[in-house]
C-alpha cells in the first residue's frame, strides 16, 4: 500500500489528507513511512479520499487507469457527516481522469420516485461536491438535518425552492426563505452531473 503515490495522483498534501481523516499530519506521515499501519476503517476512508477501491488501496488488485479513478456509490448520506467519512458504501463507479481532475465526486444510489421521469428508483447519480449551484440544477440537498435528498433547486431573491419532478410523489415543492436556510439549515452538498442506469 503506497499511500504517497495515491496521494500524489490526487494532488493532495499530507496535511490535506490528515485533515480529511481528522488526524494530525504527523500521524498520517507515519502511515506513509510505514511506521504505523492504519486500521480498516481508516483504510476505507483513505480509499474514498483517493478515489480507489479498498482492494486497490491494499494492493489486492493492480492499479490501472480504469481503477485509478473510482468513486464510492453511497446509499445514505447522514446529516453533518463529511462525504469522506460515510461508511454506507454500496459499490464503486469509474470516472474519467479528466473528470477526476475537475473536482471531488461521489455517486448516490437513488431511492424513491420523487424525481421521475428524470431519475428513476435504482439509478446511480454521479455528483460533484460543491456547496452552491445554479437555479435549475439537480442537487443533493440536506434538509432539516435528515438524510440527503436529490431534488431540483430554483433560486429566488428571498430564498430557494426545492422541487421534485414527480407531481404525484409524497415530497411536495417546498420554499425556504433565507432565514429558513440558516435556521433549519438547508445545505447543498453536491450537483448531479450524470445519471447511470442499468437496463
Amino acid at each position: 500500500m503506497n499511500l504517497k503515490d495515491f496521494r500524489k495522483r490526487n494532488m493532495l498534501t499530507q496535511a490535506e489528507v490528515a485533515n480529511l481523516l481528522n488526524i494530525t499530519p504527523q500521524a498520517y506521515s507515519n502511515y506513509e513511512q510505514g511506521t504505523r499501519t492504519p486500521d480498516i476503517l481508516t483504510c476505507k476512508k483513505l480509499a474514498s479520499i483517493f478515489g480507489v477501491s479498498l482492494e486497490v488501496l491494499l494492493g489486492d488488485k493492480p492499479l490501472t487507469e480504469s481503477s485509478a479513478f473510482k468513486i464510492p456509490v453511497l446509499g445514505v448520506i447522514p446529516a453533518g457527516t463529511p462525504i469522506e467519512a460515510v461508511e454506507d458504501i454500496l459499490d464503486y463507479e469509474d470516472i474519467s481522469e479528466d473528470m477526476a481532475r475537475r473536482g471531488n465526486y461521489f455517486a448516490l444510489k437513488v431511492r424513491g420516485d420523487s424525481m421521475l421521469p428524470t431519475v428513476k428508483d435504482g439509478d446511480v447519480v454521479i455528483v460533484r461536491q460543491q456547496e452552491d449551484a445554479e437555479s435549475g440544477q439537480i442537487c443533493v440537498v440536506m434538509i432539516n438535518g435528515y438524510d440527503a435528498t436529490l431534488k431540483e433547486i430554483k433560486k429566488e431573491p428571498n430564498g430557494i425552492w426545492v422541487l421534485p419532478h414527480n407531481p404525484n410523489c409524497d415530497f411536495k415543492p417546498s420554499f425556504y426563505s433565507k432565514e429558513d436556510i440558516l435556521r433549519l439549515p438547508i445545505r447543498i452538498i453536491g450537483v448531479a452531473i450524470e445519471i447511470r442506469r442499468s437496463l
